[in-house]
């Protein structure tokens, strides 16, 4: 259902302004003055910062943003752009990578920065309830005082927030071993479009009774309801990793790496990267190289992160029989925390390193199996259509995620290097149809893959996402233009 036409465009001219920012109707400013005070922000530096996530291809032009303090204020909000007729944009912590939180058309911008408590922790039970603001870092580190474990992770852990996370089904560097958010989410409380509070799940272990509507606002990127509260699992802690970077001679051969350590350890993660990114990282952080091995005869690399409690002694009996196979030129494998933590940087610091070229992206999922050809083919496709281009490849082989990244020339104006980028998505994505694969792993679909969606989903699918999404926003104010 389209979003009925908002009475919030007066447009501002004042030169001082980096945009030219809408502004909303002054019925619907005073509504809101009244609801929220000093906590609703119409200042230009609050509109860029908050009318934005990490994307940077699209236009942001908020019209204010509001920053509740509970449910109650977030009922009270959507009740409030239901009868002014504005959209809501929600906001975490803005390190979304598909536009899911860019409010492009005068959308009042939802930041939960105030929600941030946590509100209950059930040690026996092994369960957190917490709001929407709270950073994924500290539910970490708060769950590993009392001895228990969240084990979904990713390099913006320190400033994202569980909220978002679960809005897009956050993954990250653990899912070979633990899954996405969604295999964590015991309860939600949502404000849905109609303004209606549900509380979702409960954290219950059983619950049979229908249909669990928990696990639809789960990756439904703030298009069927606002999630101010999250029920989390927790798990034990695990046991002493190792971490070990691989240098692989070929690309195929690290499916042979990945079925040797999953044949005799517990393995946490398995990521790659290749020496492109490998050297953008060492050039910009003054790492040091790994190992010793002549850079031309690594192409890749691969990550493995194992638990070493049973047998201390295994991690390098695979190496040594992956070396002896051919399948790894050389390696280092951790004696300490710190240097497990160095090592790690070379595979997370390569999104901060690499946006230094403002970075086409393409986030990407087939079945593990096909990873080695499909990526040939991929790549063999991008050298075809970008030689004047460089393309940097990372991603989680152990799930099936790979991250394709084209980086833009200092000369070349931004909106010529989209248009040519964008110009050949639809051929990659094609590819991703014929292996069945998703033309977005863990990012989210939001405004930079809702064209493509159809390369993913069938048109029932399609058709019954819009029915799903009408039913919890009949008035189309979530999120509007995101997703479907």
């Amino acid at each position: 259902m389209a979003l009925p036409r908002p009475l919030l465009l007066n447009v501002m001219t004042s030169s001082s302004a980096p945009v030219p920012y809408p502004t909303l109707a002054a019925p619907a400013h005073s509504a809101l003055e009244a609801l929220f005070g000093e906590r609703l922000r119409t200042d230009t530096d609050t509109l860029g910062s908050w009318g934005r996530d990490w994307t940077r291809s699209f236009t942001v032009a908020p019209s204010a943003v509001v920053f509740p303090e509970s449910t109650e204020e977030v009922v009270e909000l959507v009740q409030t752009a239901r009868t002014h007729r504005f959209a809501l944009v929600p906001s975490g912590g803005r390190t979304g990578l598909s536009g899911g939180a860019v409010a492009p058309a005068g959308e009042v911008v939802v930041s939960f920065d105030r929600m941030h408590r946590i509100l209950d922790l059930d040690v026996p039970g092994q369960l957190m309830r917490c709001e929407a603001g709270v950073i994924t870092q500290t539910i970490q580190e708060h769950a590993s005082e009392h001895g228990l474990y969240y084990p979904v992770d990713f390099a913006s852990a320190g400033s994202s927030q569980i909220g978002g996370n679960v809005a897009t089904n956050a993954g990250g560097i653990k899912v070979i071993r633990y899954g996405m958010t969604r295999d964590w989410v015991a309860g939600l409380q949502v404000v849905t479009g109609r303004g209606e509070v549900l509380d979702l799940g409960r954290g219950l272990v059983k619950d049979n009774t229908g249909y669990d509507l928990r696990q639809l606002f789960i990756g439904s990127e703030g298009t069927l309801g606002l999630i101010t509260e999250v029920t989390l699992r927790l798990t034990r802690a695990p046991a002493a990793q190792q971490v070990l970077v691989l240098g692989l001679p070929a690309f195929p051969v690290v499916m042979e790496v990945l079925n040797a350590f999953r044949s005799r350890l517990e393995v946490s993660a398995f990521e790659f990267f290749d020496h492109k990114a490998l050297a953008k990282v060492l050039s910009r952080t003054g790492l040091p190289r790994p190992f010793e091995a002549n850079p031309e005869s690594v192409p890749f690399y691969a990550l493995v992160e194992v638990e070493t409690a049973v047998d201390a002694d295994a991690p390098l009996g695979v190496f040594e029989h992956c070396v002896e196979q051919g399948w790894v030129v050389d390696g280092v494998l951790s004696q300490s925390e710190e240097q497990a933590r160095k090592l790690w940087r070379l595979r997370e610091d390569i999104s901060e390193t690499i946006s230094h070229w403002t970075p086409y992206k393409n986030d990407l999922a087939v079945r593990v199996a096909d990873v080695p050809a499909f990526l040939a083919e991929v790549d063999a496709f991008a050298a075809q259509r970008y030689p004047d281009l460089e393309v940097v490849w990372f991603g989680h082989i152990g799930d099936g995620n790979l991250h394709l990244n084209i980086l833009k020339p200092e000369a070349m104006p931004q909106h010529e290097f989209y248009d040519r980028c964008h110009a050949a998505s639809k051929a990659i994505f094609e590819t991703v149809r014929r292996y069945g694969g998703s033309v977005s792993a863990e990012h989210g679909v939001g405004l930079l893959k809702k064209d493509y969606l159809g390369y993913s989903r069938s048109d029932p699918e399609i058709a019954y996402l819009r029915a799903i999404r009408s039913t919890f926003d009949p008035d189309g104010i979530l999120n509007p233009g995101k997703l479907v």
